[in-house]
């Protein structure tokens, strides 16, 4: 047993004996099966508190056959697996934790030195008899030893990718890990001495001269997780479970911290549904990460079009996102999708794949962009939220005339690239209009289930504000009349399925029309 080679279950051990745990186990049946096969190289990305360095100490945790962990896996899924104690504890492990390594060798120049140090100095401990004299590197010394006694290896890279985003201006450190990396896995070589890798960092693998280096792995990403979709995050049928178990709401929960959409997934974030099933308090519990620093240069960027979609994306709407060009490294940005794409990757966007569109996943992530935009006095967020503030208050007012006019307004000197062409249209348009309701409210829901029908937009009030202003529920019609809008909302008893609500109801009947080009609007307060 010892630091780096073969570790201890420790690590897992923790967080087993947590209050919460979620059973992630499954996912050693995939690695099983991946090992010594053309899928034996996995790198899975994903955003801080994700649960990237659960995962890798559950695989050190499962393999190592420094430590004995039969106790800790029987009652979990993989217990149940015909082959799990096949697997359980029967290889030689190497298991890396980059950043950990970057600190203790003192510098960034030194952390690829270090790492061949300290693993080499346990290799020779643990194979006396093989020749490790020359090996100066962990590959070398990997291939001496399956070559002398034909031992293959299992590798476990936490925070691989440290080095490509924090010291991407040092040439000379890029280069030596990218060396370091192309040594460990590049080539025929390589696959003789490790039957199963393990990257897992924040961002995808660098294209260019990195994914000259890793170019025989299969990613599994935030824009793409494949079969890993369940095993990053926190699934909808886990958070319910949770929620039972906790007695917390769980609609409160999913507009909170739901929104990720990995497959066929909701996936959640564990750290936030973990801390609120612990507190009971519903707030962002993000901004404690690294990463939120580093998301204040992105969004400032200047590139066209891009404090538009942020805005945009602020109110409850989605927008199309080109993710190829992206170089995945946080220095090579060309243009606003690089940057949207990267905010996917660090976790301040989803993504729908099916739909190529980016959006804010949650209230959690809203209140962060929220900050960020105020903290640097975007001109264009603070004069729009003032013109949607008096907007909201005119709806409070229940004063039609005032919102039709205030709607134009903001339609033609915010929104104005969104040309009216359909409901649709028309839809886009509100959302952005009302981007001042989102301290009071939740993002709007958008086709919303209700009575006989489906309701155009819901919002409803933040739990501390459930008593002070009323749940609005606006349906928009386009070349018909708000006459017409607010008859529907009744007709269809919209509000009935609603009457759970204790708060006021306020109905919202909106019209364009396009001959005269001009918005209607009548408010009714909803009588119970």
């Amino acid at each position: 047993m010892g630091r780096f080679v073969n570790p201890d279950n420790s690590a897992f051990q923790i967080i087993v004996n947590s209050d919460i745990y979620v059973d992630k186990t499954e996912l050693l049946e995939y690695t099983n099966k991946a090992m010594n096969t053309d899928r034996a190289m996995i790198c899975n990305s994903r955003p801080r508190r994700f649960g990237k360095s659960i995962t890798a100490n559950m695989l050190a945790a499962y393999y190592s056959r420094g430590c004995n962990s039969e106790a800790m896996f029987q009652n979990y899924a993989i217990g149940k697996n015909k082959d799990f104690k096949k697997h359980l504890n029967q290889y030689d492990v190497i298991h890396l934790d980059v950043q950990w390594c970057m600190m203790d060798a003192g510098k960034p120049e030194l952390t690829v030195s270090y790492m061949n140090r300290q693993v080499l100095k346990e290799l020779r401990e643990l194979y006396p008899k093989v020749d490790l004299q020359e090996a100066e590197t962990i590959y070398s010394a990997l291939s001496c030893i399956n070559a002398a006694v034909g031992k293959k290896f299992i590798v476990i890279i936490d925070e691989w990718d440290v080095l490509i985003r924090e010291e991407a201006a040092n040439q000379s450190v890029q280069e030596a890990y990218i060396q370091f990396l192309r040594g460990m896995f590049k080539g025929s070589e390589p696959t003789r001495f490790i039957q199963l890798a393990y990257l897992t960092g924040i961002l995808p693998i660098k294209k260019l001269k990195t994914q000259s280096a890793l170019n025989n792995f299969d990613e599994f990403t935030m824009l793409d997780a494949k079969i890993f979709a369940p095993y990053i995050g926190f699934t909808e049928e886990e958070v319910k479970s949770l929620c039972k178990t906790y007695e917390q709401d769980f609609e409160e929960v999913k507009r909170w911290y739901d929104g990720y959409l990995l497959g066929d997934y909701h996936v959640y974030n564990p750290k936030a549904v973990v801390s609120v099933m612990t507190w009971g308090d519903f707030q962002s519990y993000w901004s404690n990460t690294g990463t939120y620093e580093s998301i204040l240069p992105l969004i400032n960027m200047n590139f066209d079009g891009l404090k538009t979609d942020i805005i945009t994306m602020m109110s409850g709407e989605r927008v199309k996102v080109k993710t190829k060009s992206y170089q995945n490294d946080m220095v090579t940005f060309k243009n606003k999708d690089d940057v949207l794409t990267a905010l996917i990757h660090l976790g301040y966007l989803a993504y729908d794949r099916r739909e190529q569109m980016a959006y804010i996943p949650n209230e959690e992530i809203r209140s962060e962009f929220t900050d960020a935009v105020e903290e640097n006095q975007w001109n264009e967020f603070l004069e729009l939220e003032r013109e949607s503030t008096k907007l909201l208050d005119a709806t409070w007012k229940m004063n039609g005339e005032e919102v039709a006019e205030r709607l134009e307004k903001i339609h033609m000197d915010y929104a104005s690239v969104l040309q009216y062409n359909d409901e649709n249209s028309l839809s886009s348009v509100l959302t952005i209009a009302y981007l001042g309701a989102m301290r009071y409210y939740f993002k709007p829901i958008r086709e919303l289930p209700l009575g006989k029908g489906f309701a155009d937009f819901v919002f409803l009030p933040k739990q501390e504000y459930a008593n002070m202003y009323p749940a609005l529920l606006v349906e928009l019609k386009w070349d018909h009349t708000a006459e017409t809008a607010i008859g529907q909302i009744k007709e269809r008893k919209y509000p009935s399925t609603l009457e759970v609500y204790s708060g006021q109801i306020l109905l919202v009947g909106i019209n364009y029309d396009r001959k005269s080009k001009e918005h209607q609007c009548i408010i009714e307060k909803y009588q119970k």
